[in-house]
């Protein structure tokens, strides 16, 4: 991958992931009730370690080589001697510019270029040459700066540490008031034992996994139709029968369209969901294992 590209493809994962990490969970979910993809974040993303959400992440945006975190150890070091006081400590910026956009820094791999780059500095921008650092101390500091992007970019590393900060006692009244209508008790019986981690329990509570196609009863002159909804519009609506045929459907006068969303309860709860509300009714499911 050249320099250009990487620099684009990181570009548009810093404007992007930003978003996408907050939503692909959702839009995942609602493509697969449609049809129009198998729901690949819901089956496998969700279920990855940090390190395998961190690899396909980077793999899905091309971000080039793999920083060496030993090296870029010994590199933080000597970054916090040499250059945090005018890049910050984590190369962000201070009395000089962040680093983490740089051409210079994007366009190397391992030090190959960045390396002599440091040796001969920019004396004519207040950058010193730093000639007197051995070729590998350089290669530590391209390591270094390589991790701080990786960082800023690679989302897919993020981990969640510790979301059960709520009160369960709160967090039960949340889901007698708001959940019972739909749910028995049975639903949340061991539920916290049916997920690895806190976080993918309350992922799943607030957008349940699994099968939840938007399902319709259409009424014609001809009869009724029913089966999955596929696609729909103001003029037409394609379902997808138990037998697994395909019907389309011109929506006329005489046509009468009536949908099931088994997660319209959950769509809607999203608009009003407060944090406060979704951190206690973590915690009270948290403790049904």
């Amino acid at each position: 991958m050249t320099a250009k590209v990487k620099r684009k493809v990181r570009d548009w994962t810093w404007r992007v992931m930003g978003v996408a990490a907050g939503c692909a969970a959702l839009l995942g979910a609602q493509q697969n009730r449609t049809g129009s993809q198998e729901g690949i974040e819901q089956r496998s993303y969700k279920d990855m370690t940090p390190s395998q959400r961190a690899e396909a992440t980077r793999e899905f945006l091309g971000l080039g080589a793999v920083p060496d975190k030993v090296a870029a150890g010994r590199g933080k070091r000597l970054f916090a001697q040499r250059c945090a006081f005018c890049h910050g400590a984590n190369a962000r910026g201070a009395s000089g510019p962040g680093l983490i956009t740089s051409d210079v820094v994007l366009g190397d791999d391992h030090g190959e270029h960045l390396a002599a780059f440091l040796k001969t500095g920019r004396p004519d921008k207040g950058m010193p040459a730093f000639t007197r650092m051995g070729e590998q101390q350089l290669r530590d500091v391209a390591e270094f700066l390589h991790v701080q992007v990786e960082n800023v970019a690679n989302r897919g590393a993020y981990e969640v540490l510790n979301i059960v900060v709520g009160d369960a006692g709160k967090g039960k009244a949340y889901v007698d008031k708001h959940c019972m209508q739909c749910h028995s008790e049975t639903t949340f019986t061991h539920i916290a034992s049916r997920f690895r981690s806190p976080e993918q329990l309350q992922r799943n509570w607030i957008w349940p996994a699994g099968k939840s196609a938007i399902t319709s009863t259409v009424k014609t002159s001809a009869g009724i139709l029913r089966g999955k909804v596929v696609q729909i519009s103001d003029f037409r609506i394609t379902l997808v029968d138990e037998s697994g045929k395909t019907i389309k459907v011109d929506r006329g006068q005489d046509v009468e369209v009536h949908l099931h969303d088994p997660l319209a309860a959950h769509e809607e709860m999203l608009l009003t969901l407060a944090n406060d509300d979704m951190h206690n009714v973590t915690a009270f499911l948290e403790t049904q294992k």
